[in-house]
């Protein structure tokens, strides 16, 4: 019963309800967010949640939480940005779990009432995407970067083709960001501040999305996934891994091609986590104690999702546009193109500047993995 659910929910009002839960043992914490069809005439709502006991079904108390663009509110607060509207902070809510299944229904003492129908999306599931048809071998794939937009797209690589989209915040199994936002990072913050020479001012936009991005650098799970402006530095990541007992023409990496241009086109900025509708936001972070983000050519992405492959995919069909391609190559070109990578001067030792960098290079060169 731990993870993210999302779905439509209706009755009194209608919109669209996420549910965040993470396991803690005997039981499962986290937080609901109901955002409104019409957030001009009703706010947005986020109740705490502590489930009594594993079991699948359940009836819960909760007090809800008024939220407006990202800011949690008092009822008394908005009342008078919503006139008319009647309100109650309090929820008598019933709950079954059903595999990937979530039914939800709640009533208030005001006699309003809702319904919702929930589903859990697995980022662990392997990836569905179809790769580019004609572009199998390291050649091909030279050739399609040369093809492309200049500064358009945005690369990504992983080591395999089966592996979706996902935030390491969110492959380490943690799904509630309310609680990453207000006591993880800060207690990171504490923690990092006396080894860094910049001290990051948090309450900043530019400088939390710097921390967020160094801690995500130095391997700290965030909800940020990097990316890279260069293909070739997305293929070094895509391959860098690969051992040699895996080096086979029926075992594939992966690089992901991003329609960098036309999301940001489409799509509004949001530098949220949470009290925000899903979404998919590109940062462009400041390098404050971050010597790797330059040579690497990157940037990350944030998202409150945990299958952002399904959200990817939903947002293509609402648009008809294409966004996101992938390319797979089989992992026994490991050797060619990481040779043909260190003559383009794209190597561990350039992209992790320091110790750690050029001992792995050298790694490269001398030794089989």
């Amino acid at each position: 019963m731990s993870g993210q659910w999302i779905g439509n929910f209706s009755g009194t009002n209608r919109g669209r309800a996420i549910v965040e839960l993470d396991d803690k043992g005997d039981h499962f914490e986290g937080n609901a967010y109901a955002f409104s069809d019409d957030p001009q005439k009703l706010p947005s709502l986020v109740a705490w949640v502590r489930t009594p006991n594993k079991d699948p079904k359940f009836d819960l108390d909760l007090i809800v939480r008024p939220f407006v663009n990202g800011r949690m509110e008092d009822w008394e607060q908005i009342k008078a940005g919503f006139p008319g509207v009647t309100l109650s902070p309090q929820l008598k809510t019933s709950w079954d779990f059903s595999g990937d299944d979530l039914r939800l229904t709640w009533t208030t003492p005001l006699g309003t009432n809702g319904t919702a129908q929930l589903l859990r999306l697995r980022a662990s599931d392997p990836s569905q995407r179809k790769p580019i048809a004609d572009v199998k071998s390291w050649s091909a794939f030279r050739e399609f970067a040369a093809s492309l937009e200049p500064r358009r797209f945005v690369f990504r690589g992983q080591q395999s083709s089966l592996w979706k989209l996902a935030t390491a915040f969110h492959r380490h199994g943690r799904y509630d960001l309310m609680k990453f936002t207000s006591e993880d990072i800060p207690l990171l913050h504490g923690h990092l501040s006396g080894l860094t020479a910049h001290r990051f001012y948090l309450e900043n936009d530019l400088e939390n999305a710097a921390f967020h991005s160094l801690a995500q650098h130095h391997g700290y799970p965030t909800p940020l996934l990097d990316w890279t402006h260069s293909p070739y530095i997305a293929a070094f990541f895509a391959f860098r891994g690969v051992r040699k007992a895996d080096q086979s023409a029926d075992k594939f990496v992966r690089i992901f091609v991003f329609d960098f241009n036309e999301w940001q086109a489409d799509h509004a900025r949001v530098q949220m986590l949470t009290l925000t509708p899903p979404h998919l936001t590109f940062l462009k972070a400041l390098a404050l104690n971050n010597p790797r983000m330059i040579p690497q050519q990157a940037l990350s992405s944030v998202t409150n999702l945990n299958d952002i492959e399904n959200f990817i995919e939903w947002e293509e069909r609402q648009r008809s546009k294409s966004y996101l391609r992938v390319i797979d190559l089989p992992t026994n070109e490991r050797i060619r193109a990481m040779q043909e990578l260190a003559m383009m001067g794209i190597t561990a030792g350039s992209l992790f500047p320091g110790l750690d960098g050029a001992c792995e290079q050298m790694k490269e060169q001398n030794f089989e993995l």
